[in-house]
């Protein structure tokens, strides 16, 4: 007997073992073919998987598993020359039973090389894929539903962005909508969808951030059309994570809401005007009844002199609120209408609280209020319009002590947060009720309120603050709990500037005489210079923008002669940054070539006291300086 640790019977033992291992797989059809495609083998899983007996396949050629059109191209040599010539063919493709029946198979062909590398033949494993080919068929299929169902719709702009905001797909709705074709949009970032100011903020990235945090993200908004055109829309942006958890982009709704949103507009509009209408007569009619009464006991002839003289302060008095009111509406007009000029200056806020405090302290000791103040001791300082910032604080203070009952208490209260300076005015008044909190800046929103009310006003008070501190590039909100006794809260949040420069006044005989000449043309300036030293003002000269700017802050003279195109910084750019930077700058008058009246607004809108043209009339410039400086 044969010892079996002996190399040839262990692998007889092998060999046999390893038949029985491949001929027991029922899931795989595994077959061996020789080197011309004769099948030589045949495993159960090749029984069950193509419906026949060993006896009936072996010794055939593989091809008569392959349908007539594969067989009409080749296909079955092709698998083989491949296999042969790289030792391995992967396909997959439909495949014959026995029944005729066709079935999607996962097919791999491995060349078989002997010992001495000549070819032995195949081993070929086919898998039947037919329901996981049914299912990708079904999913296609749905795709493809979904993909026309997508495509069909016109009312919505649908479509998909990448994780960084890059557009993916475009639907019919969305070229509709915002009039790119797909070829023209896709790849493109969907910012150029928003309004320069808008996207210049970074908010589209913004509102990826949040679909992402949250999954969602919904507003409504100005978008822009390929054509430059604003449309009012709906946007539903969408996360969409794979099956793994992975995120792959989002998904983006938007839908042209402009119509709907121009009558509601325009319905809203005229319910507001139509009270307002109501409150301006109301307002108007409430001086104008004891104006008329005071006539007529100024008329009567029984009339004394004490009685004249009180009712002369009635009719003042009177006279002072309608002028308020018209004040008011005007101001409101030039703001919507963009014709309101504001000055920009330094200004320091805690000045501009305590003049509005001083302001209102009648109206506030009539009520017994308690005003209080709480200003930092650093000043906070504001590139502004100091009149304008005295009428916004005096509006909010007027409010809270119109609405807080006597006895309240009104405070008032300065700091500074992250670089900006926060201005708060808050009572313990009844408060805002919550639904009124989204409207409390709408323009007549006070209309609303019951009109046998005794607070009276036209509801612009609020609006003229939102709108003056949006001047400044300030933002203004309310809070309140509309609890009587909590009373509201205005907050007032404005860019701060550092602290200007204070101008100090020269001592001695060149006090108040001193000039300083600016020209990028070297003798012009050298011969205005020798000109003003003969006149009796001492004089100092440099010749670009920046340089001015230096002089002005560091030789602090009371007069500048300034070109308008210097190098560096233009003398409009010079006289802007004087304005912001310097507290009482000097006075700044403009020598300059160009003299159409377009000029001249140019100059005085920078801050320029006058405007000269050159060749300059000496006589002029003489008496002008006289005017502003005083005779040598």
């Amino acid at each position: 007997m044969a010892d079996p640790s002996s190399p040839l019977d262990l692998g007889v033992v092998k060999d046999v073992d390893y038949r029985l291992m491949v001929d027991s797989i029922a899931d795989y059809a595994i077959f061996f073919l020789d080197p011309n495609g004769l099948v030589l083998s045949w495993n159960t899983g090749a029984k069950q998987l193509k419906g026949y007996e060993a006896e009936e396949v072996l010794g055939r050629h593989f091809s008569m598993f392959y349908p007539t059109d594969q067989l009409e191209r080749g296909w079955p040599q092709h698998e083989l020359k491949v296999a042969a010539e790289t030792g391995r063919f992967e396909d997959e493709g439909w495949r014959l039973r026995k029944d005729g029946t066709r079935f999607w198979a996962s097919v791999v062909i491995t060349r078989l090389t002997g010992p001495d590398g000549t070819l032995r033949g195949f081993s070929k494993i086919t898998r039947d894929l037919t329901e996981h080919q049914k299912q990708q068929e079904m999913l296609r299929a749905s795709e493809e539903r979904f993909r026309l169902l997508v495509d069909g719709v016109k009312d919505y702009a649908i479509f998909m962005l990448d994780p960084g905001g890059y557009i993916m797909s475009w639907n019919t709705g969305a070229r509709a909508t915002k009039g790119y074709e797909a070829a023209e949009i896709i790849g493109q970032h969907f910012s150029v969808f928003y309004p320069p100011e808008v996207a210049a903020t970074g908010f589209p990235a913004r509102e990826l951030e949040i679909a992402r945090e949250v999954g969602r993200y919904e507003e409504e908004g100005w978008r822009v059309r390929k054509d430059g055109s604003r449309f009012w829309a709906s946007v539903v942006i969408t996360a969409l994570y794979d099956s793994t958890g992975r995120h792959r982009g989002f998904a983006k709704v938007t839908r042209d809401l402009t119509e709907r949103r121009r009558a509601s507009v325009l319905e809203d509009e005229g319910r507001r005007i139509t009270t307002f209408l109501a409150m301006l007569g109301h307002e108007l009619r409430n001086p104008l009844a004891p104006i008329a009464n005071a006539l007529a006991i100024i008329e009567h002839p029984g009339s004394e002199s004490g009685m004249l003289k009180r009712m002369t302060g009635i009719i003042s008095r009177q006279l002072k609120q309608i002028t308020r009111l018209v004040d008011d509406l005007l101001d409101v007009g030039r703001i919507t209408s963009g014709k309101i000029h504001l000055e920009s200056k330094p200004v320091k806020l805690s000045e501009v609280i305590e003049e509005a405090a001083e302001a209102v302290k009648p109206m506030a000791d009539a009520k017994v209020h308690e005003l209080t103040l709480d200003l930092p001791a650093e000043d906070l300082w504001i590139d502004g319009d100091r009149a304008r910032m005295i009428q916004v604080v005096c509006n909010l203070l007027n409010n809270a002590i119109k609405f807080t009952p006597s006895g309240g208490h009104v405070k008032v209260r300065l700091s500074a947060a992250d670089g900006r300076a926060e201005l708060s005015v808050s009572d313990d008044g009844p408060g805002i009720a919550p639904q009124q909190l989204p409207r409390i800046f709408m323009m007549f929103a006070q209309g609303d309120q019951d009109p046998a009310r005794s607070q009276g006003g036209l509801g612009l008070g609020l609006t003229l603050v939102q709108q003056l501190v949006a001047l400044h590039r300030g933002e203004i909100s309310a809070f309140s709990k509309g609890v009587p006794g909590h009373g509201s809260e205005f907050v007032i949040q404005l860019p701060t500037i550092a602290r200007p420069m204070e101008m100090r006044r020269a001592q001695g005989p060149e006090a108040g005489r001193r000039v300083l000449i600016v020209d990028d043309n070297v003798d012009a300036a050298e011969t205005l210079s020798v000109l003003m030293d003969k006149l009796g003002y001492a004089t100092s000269t440099t010749f670009d923008g920046l340089s001015a700017l230096k002089a002005i802050k560091e030789e602090q003279p009371d007069l500048v002669l300034m070109d308008i195109g210097l190098p560096g910084l233009s003398g409009l750019e010079v006289a802007e940054r004087v304005r912001r930077e310097v507290t009482n700058p000097p006075t700044l008058i403009a020598v300059t070539g160009y003299g159409q009246s377009s000029d001249r607004d140019t100059s005085f809108d920078a801050g320029f006291y006058a405007h000269l043209t050159k060749p300059i009339d000496v006589q002029k410039l003489e008496s002008l300086l006289e005017r502003l400086l005083g005779k040598s």
